[in-house]
């Protein structure tokens, strides 16, 4: 375990050196399907990069931007930028055309470090103030200037000074420039070894985006801290990916968001639990219950390839269904909680101290308090204040004064509670919190766990509705949905079907195929009806919905939560692709 006595300061110039000192023989980053890098080559490559970025003009406080998915040369490029004084601007690899262009203008960036296959979103760099551009790929210049390579005579790198602007893609929908400074994040590394130690044997696999704070201060600065082995996937993560991936890496620490482990619980656990009888009515009952998970958690492990010992959940709450399967399964899940404000993590569980329902301590070196409490309830909003609270939002003096006080207390947003022993257990969001007809505070995140118990709802969310009504949106698993229709369908057709397809074959098909939508539309109709019913009979009186409407897809941040200003009644949903 490294701290900041063996850094010496809280530095990237410091973290770089450290590593390269104690791990130069160790291997460090590697894509799934090659072989890993030691930290004494990653340590040539940045020095190969830096000097190429000094060559180029790139000084202390210049603006570069990152614009690429997670892989080797991504961690490289970082540290190149960073160690030279520089501001590294990551750009979230789903960021649209405009929403890239809108960040590089606001940023003030000269340069850029690119993928090949992102660079289409930024098709004129020159346009946009862009005279320097590096290929991620190979980190070769694309466009620009370089002359004779001249070697980077060093700087001084402050605790202090700004090391990244990460601008969010948030669920309220502006994008802000959060400005990160060298302490905030090394501090972050250091404190997060708190939740979990991390050794040079440790081995990662990486599948969220490092342009995301959570995956580069827990997946990638921890690992680089402690001398450990990260691998990338060269593909998004898709089960045809990521199965494989998990048999050759067999990772011991991994992090993840909750929809992953939501989805191979619904559609994997309960489906294999549920679709007999005899075995249906066993699980029903707790301590059949918590031998059947246990068994799927040996299963699970394997899955992962048998040597998982830390299986990180942060980016949202965690469904509390899914977590009571993973507790009983024995499955090493932990939890985080963080913001990109706080680089990110503020409390957390590691697996041997998990609890249900809560998020856990807080990190050491972070002051917790709530504010403007409910005397009913103890619910209140979470403000922090610690050395990994941002320095501001960039170029925002307004919105920063808004969040940020003179002592340093930030205010998070989120609604929760802090017990006896001083676990968070989290509500949702004060934006999010709606105020019932009758002066009662209803938090829709509570709603939503509800529904989405329902077997046909893959996600949803519950919105404030015409006079203090409650409307509900839901997502609707088709594949199911489908085929559930098409038994209903074959067992309602005619006898003598298959004797007119023979003699009408067009007419038939037509037929087949009208009566295939009309089974599907029917029963979509039927479930959101037993939806409604279901929700509004496992929920207060207060929190009963009024109306729900289905959703084709959802829009998603990179952390997988849903952008909520998008799904307001008020606001037409057309055009964001939500309703159907």
């Amino acid at each position: 375990m490294e701290t900041v006595h063996d850094l010496g300061s809280y530095t990237f110039t410091a973290m770089l050196a450290n590593s390269l000192k104690k791990f130069s023989d160790r291997p460090a980053l590697s894509y799934v399907s090659g072989t890993p890098i030691n930290y004494a080559e990653v340590g040539t490559r940045i020095e190969t990069l830096r000097n190429m970025l000094w060559t180029m003009g790139i000084r202390k406080g210049d603006r570069v931007i990152l614009f690429g998915p997670s892989s080797p040369n991504w961690g490289i490029a970082y540290f190149a930028i960073v160690t030279i004084g520089a501001i590294a601007v990551p750009l979230l690899p789903d960021f649209s055309v405009k929403e890239a262009e809108t960040c590089i203008r606001h940023s003030g960036a000269s340069s850029m470090i690119v993928q090949s296959r992102l660079s289409e979103k930024v098709p004129n760099p020159s346009a946009l103030g862009l005279d320097r551009v590096i290929r991620l790929d190979d980190l070769s210049l694309l466009s620009g200037t370089l002359g004779e390579v001249i070697p980077f005579p060093g700087a001084q790198i402050h605790e202090e000074d700004t090391a990244s602007i990460i601008y969010t893609s948030g669920t309220t929908g502006r994008s802000k420039g959060v400005e990160l400074s060298h302490r905030n994040l090394v501090f972050t590394a250091i404190g997060g070894q708190f939740f979990q130690r991390i050794n040079k044997f440790d081995v990662g696999l990486s599948i969220l985006p490092m342009s995301h704070v959570y995956e580069f201060s827990i997946g990638f600065l921890m690992f680089f801290l402690n001398g450990a082995c990260i691998y990338y996937l060269e593909k998004p993560p898709a089960v045809t990916t990521l199965l494989p991936a998990l048999k050759v890496v067999r990772p011991t620490i991994m992090l993840s968001v909750p929809i992953i482990m939501e989805k191979i619980y619904k559609n994997k656990i309960v489906p294999t639990f549920t679709s007999k009888p005899l075995v249906a009515a066993l699980y029903k009952i707790p301590f059949f219950r918590v031998v059947l998970h246990r068994i799927a958690g040996k299963s699970l492990r394997k899955t992962f390839g048998g040597r998982i010992k830390f299986f990180g959940i942060g980016g949202a709450k965690v469904d509390p269904q899914v977590e009571r399967f993973m507790k009983e399964a024995r499955f090493p899940y932990a939890i985080g909680y963080g913001l990109t404000e706080t680089s990110p993590l503020l409390a957390g569980s590691g697996p041997s101290i998990t609890k249900v329902g809560t998020v856990g301590p807080v990190m050491p070196g972070v002051e917790m308090k709530l504010v403007d409490i409910d005397s009913a309830t103890g619910v209140g909003e979470v403000t922090v204040r610690g050395l990994n609270v941002m320095k501001g939002y960039y170029r925002d003096e307004e919105m920063t004064r808004a969040v940020l006080d003179q002592e340093g207390w930030f205010r998070t947003g989120d609604l929760g509670t802090i017990d006896k022993t001083g676990r968070l257990a989290l509500k949702g969001r004060s934006k999010n919190m709606i105020l019932g007809a009758t002066g009662e505070n209803i938090y829709p995140e509570d709603i939503e766990f509800v529904l989405n118990q329902h077997p046909f709802v893959s996600e949803s969310l519950v919105v404030e509705g015409e006079n203090s009504s409650l409307v509900a949106y839901v997502q609707i698993d088709e594949e199911k949905l489908a085929k559930i229709a098409a038994e209903k369908a074959a067992q309602e057709a005619p006898q003598g079907a298959i004797q007119s397809m023979t003699e009408a074959m067009g007419e038939a098909v037509t037929g087949a195929m009208n009566d295939m939508q009309y089974a599907i539309n029917y029963k979509r109709e039927e479930i959101i009806n037993e939806i409604k019913f279901f929700v509004n009979e496992n929920v207060n009186r207060m929190s009963r919905i009024d109306r729900i409407e289905a959703v084709h897809q959802f829009e998603k941040t990179a952390s997988q939560k849903i952008k909520r200003y998008l799904y307001t009644i008020s606001k037409s949903m057309s055009g964001h692709g939500g309703k159907s």
